[in-house]
């Protein structure tokens, strides 16, 4: 099959910013699980499980809020440097070929 070259000159930006905010989203997840871990043992440590519990959960929750929203503000400033980049160098050329 003959491949047919086609020219990327613009990313949507709100598209790429909720891709983005999906992989913070994600990386949230982990780093408040290990933030979870990290404060419950702490309750332990100050004599208040039950505090170090809750702070646990409240960390978790915490960063993946934080991890979504500050994925999408990267991923639109990303967008839109990506998309000032390629306008002053024409595009990406990328060749594609259809799924037999």
């Amino acid at each position: 099959m003959a491949a047919t070259t086609y020219i990327v000159k613009q990313f949507g930006i709100v598209s790429v910013g909720k891709f983005f905010a999906v992989f913070g989203l994600v990386w949230g997840f982990f780093m408040g699980i290990i933030l979870a871990a990290g404060l419950g043992g702490m309750g332990s440590v100050f004599g208040a499980p039950a505090l170090g519990v809750g702070a646990g959960l409240l960390g978790l929750v915490f960063m993946v809020i934080f991890g979504g929203v500050i994925g999408f503000i990267g991923g639109v400033i990303a967008a839109i440097v990506y998309n000032i980049v390629l306008g002053a160098m024409g595009g990406i050329e990328m060749d594609l070929e259809a799924k037999a």
